[in-house]
């Protein structure tokens, strides 16, 4: 029961968060979305990759994109070194941009692809956040997902999903169609999903950025931590 509680404390603080958020938007038509600052993107990855290496390319937003954190400090940097920990060689192109949909992911997944140095061993998919945090039909997330999974299949890259949750606040009905896209999803196409990016991060002040939504550097390490292993069993497939 504590731990039910406590989970549940976790979840109120993430939707009043985003609910924060989300009335500054709506209140400022001249602000940007949270995490506006735009991530480096896929042509780093035309760089020379070593022969040896895998070449993997994380594509989401704000959360990949290493949001107000250092050099080194975000999700593919840090992946990558975990990666390396566990014998597997690879380098891992931060494909994140912040303020990212779905749909917006959707439209620049070709420019990502055809940009690198050659066609990648596994993408790693992590978009939907901000499509939630602006209230947007699951419908249309759903669509956005299953058409980028499906360019993925066609162009035989293999790919990953880490899923979100929907916020409290966004109440229960689109909780509940949201929250199911992911798992849906990922067997649709038989890819590995990692149910929720934030588990494990979320309501830990020590591991959270101040507004409550991105996490700080340990706590990207505490994520990546988890989505290593499930990507270098991927890789190994």
């Amino acid at each position: 029961m504590k731990r039910e509680c406590s989970l549940a404390g976790k979840f109120r603080q993430y939707g009043a968060s985003l609910l924060l958020v989300h009335l500054a938007i709506a209140c400022s038509p001249s602000a940007p979305p949270p995490g506006n600052e735009t991530a480096p993107n896929a042509a780093a990855g035309n760089a020379a990759v070593a022969a040896d290496a895998r070449l993997v390319v994380v594509f989401g937003d704000s959360l990949y994109a290493g949001y107000s954190l250092a050099d080194g400090e975000g999700f593919a940097p840090v992946l990558q070194a975990d990666l390396k920990v566990r014998g597997v060689a690879a380098q891992v192109v931060n494909a994140g941009v912040s303020g990212d949909t779905s749909a917006e992911g959707l439209a620049r997944l070709g420019f990502v692809l055809d940009g690198l140095a050659r066609k990648p061993d596994l993408v790693v998919v992590g978009l939907g956040g901000n499509d939630m945090l602006r209230g947007l039909d699951p419908a249309a997330t759903r669509s956005n997902l299953d058409a980028i999974l499906a360019e993925l299949k066609k162009r035989g890259i293999p790919a990953m999903l880490t899923g979100m949750l929907a916020a409290p606040n966004m109440g229960p009905e689109y909780a509940g169609r949201f929250n199911a896209i992911y798992p849906d999803l990922a067997a649709k196409y038989d890819v590995p999903l990692y149910p929720f990016f934030l588990q494990d991060v979320l309501g830990n002040r020590a591991l959270m950025l101040q507004d409550g939504i991105h996490p700080n550097a340990d706590g990207v390490k505490i994520v990546s931590g988890h989505v290593a292993p499930m990507v270098a069993e991927r890789l190994s497939n």
